[in-house]
Formats: C-alpha cells, sequence, structure tokens
C-alpha cells in the first residue's frame, strides 16, 4: 500500500498530512499535497495575525450582518455549538482578552518552563462562563452564509478551527485506504481500509508517553497551557483563558486529552475538561481521553 505523507507549518506550528491508498484526490502524494494546499489557504484566511485575512475583516467590519465565505459561517457556527455545548466554557469570543495579556504574535520562541508558571500562578480554581455570554449574540445563516452579531463581538480561530478543517479535510480523504490529519495537535484518522492507528500522548515536560491510544476512525486532541507560555506584568501567562475573569486558568490541570468522533468535538471536551478542574474534568471525556495535573501525576479516562 502507497503511503505520502507532509509535515509543514501551519496554525503557528506543525500540522501533517498522511494517507496511504489513491481515491477521489487521486494518489496518495497528489491528495496529501492537495489537503496541504488547502489547510494553507485556509490558514491564511483564519488568522487574527494577518490584517488582510477573511477573520480580521470580519472582527473589524462595523456591519451587523456581514457576508461571509461558506467555510467561515461554518467556523462561526461551530463557536457557537461549542460554547452552548459547554455552557460558556469553551468562548472563543475571548480575543480582545487574549491581546491585552501580549499574545499578539503567531509564533513563540520557546515557553515559560512549567514548575516557574505554577509556581508563579495564583490559586487554583475552576474556570466559569462569561456573565455576557457574547456568543448567544451571533446568529449564522449557513445557506446565505452570513454571520449577524453586534459590532464589537470579535471571534478567534484558535483551536475551534483546527479541529473544524482537520475534519473538513478528512470528509475529503474518507474514501482513501487510510488517512491521518493533524491540525497541529487536533488529528482525525479514518479511511476506507479502518487501519488502527496508534497514538501516543507525551507528558507536558519529560515528554515521556504517558498512554497510548488505538484509533482506526475518529479524533483526538490535545490542549496544554504549556506550548504557548509567557511572562506578562512579572505574572505568568497561558493562551486559555478563563471565561469568567479574562485571565489564563490555572485550574489544577496542565493538559487535557480527548477522544471524540470528530475533531472539532475532541478539540472542545478536551478544552472544556482542562478548564472544569480535577473535579469535573473526567466528566467531558465521554468518549475517553487523559489528564495531566499539577503535579505531574495523571489520569487515563477509559
Amino acid at each position: 500500500m502507497i503511503e505520502a505523507t507532509r509535515t509543514f507549518t501551519c496554525f503557528g506550528g506543525n500540522t501533517t498530512v498522511l494517507v496511504a491508498g489513491a481515491g477521489p484526490l487521486g494518489e496518495p502524494a497528489d491528495a496529501v499535497i492537495e489537503a496541504r494546499d488547502r489547510l494553507l489557504v485556509w490558514h491564511a484566511a483564519f488568522s487574527r495575525f494577518k490584517p488582510d485575512s477573511e477573520l480580521c475583516s470580519l472582527n473589524s467590519d462595523r456591519r451587523t450582518s456581514v457576508p461571509v465565505t461558506a467555510i467561515m459561517a461554518r467556523f462561526v457556527q461551530a463557536v457557537i455549538d461549542a460554547a452552548e455545548a459547554t455552557g460558556g466554557l469553551v468562548d472563543a469570543t475571548m480575543l480582545d482578552a487574549i491581546e491585552e495579556l501580549g499574545y499578539e504574535t503567531e509564533r513563540f520562541h520557546g515557553s515559560l518552563a512549567l514548575p516557574l508558571a505554577l509556581a508563579l500562578a495564583p490559586a487554583r480554581q475552576p474556570a466559569g462562563a462569561h456573565p455576557d455570554r457574547r456568543w448567544s449574540t451571533i446568529d449564522v445563516d449557513l445557506d446565505a452564509s452570513t454571520v449577524t452579531r453586534p459590532p464589537g463581538v470579535k471571534v478567534d480561530g484558535g483551536g475551534i478551527v483546527k479541529g473544524l478543517l482537520a475534519d473538513v479535510i478528512a470528509d475529503m480523504l474518507c474514501e482513501h485506504h487510510s488517512f491521518l490529519v493533524d491540525c497541529e495537535g487536533d488529528l482525525r484518522i479514518g479511511g476506507s481500509g479502518r487501519q488502527q492507528r496508534c497514538i501516543p500522548i507525551p507528558a507536558p515536560l519529560s515528554q515521556r508517553v504517558l498512554h497510548e491510544f488505538q484509533l482506526a476512525d475518529g479524533a483526538i486532541a490535545t490542549t496544554s497551557i504549556t506550548k504557548r507560555s509567557w511572562m506578562e506584568r512579572l505574572k505568568p501567562a497561558h493562551h486559555i483563558l478563563d471565561p469568567a475573569t479574562g485571565l489564563p486558568a490555572y485550574t489544577g490541570i496542565v493538559q487535557a486529552t480527548a477522544l471524540a468522533p470528530t475533531a472539532l468535538q475532541a478539540e472542545s471536551l478536551a478544552k472544556a475538561a482542562l478548564l472544569s478542574g480535577p473535579r469535573d474534568a473526567a466528566g467531558w471525556l465521554p468518549h475517553g481521553g487523559l489528564i495531566v495535573f499539577d503535579d505531574e501525576s495523571h489520569l487515563v479516562v477509559e
């Protein structure tokens, strides 16, 4: 069975596409290139760091109702769905807050050491929903490809767009024998041959493998406070915010992995698990997953 793979820079890190067997997108090498090219185009459209991106245009548009591309409409609907499904824990309307904390560049050159960040972090507490529920003021017409919201309500791509696009590419590759799409930590696996793949989950500090999940068809996503972290005003900061406060969430969990039927679902469940804190995290992993706590201990959820 011929297999092709490409790893390239996208979504602020490494993205990988692997395809085995011929299918609607041609031979594996052709399918990989087609998937890569589409992901790079969409990355440019959804980047908040490119002033001319479609996402930036939407966020800066002063009209109440804005025409958008079909893929942008799907993304904004996914933002609403993720917030509704998690009671507002996964809130992609926190763009102003994350920029105020200093996250204004796409790539990080190193991250703040986790032991130092945890030593300087505030008392641990579960995250909560923002009382304004800004995401509930957004309406999407998927047929007309329009987004309606009060001007000033902004959305941030973040993990939601990675999960969505992994699923979109998966739909394109589903008739090939097997495929793997890894959008910088959001993985979708499948194919007509139902080939099982081993997905190791490394510890955030030592990188030793904590557990290996076997997956033939479905998705897995990992979110961590270590990947994008920095010092801001003499305080540790990272990119996963508590919607209730607009500040970095220190809940007692440093990494969460979720399995789910789709990458979009896995992304939302992993983030909800991390944000909810040790007491409630496992409840957000109905399909299984893994939780890493502040003390580096971990729990596998079957």
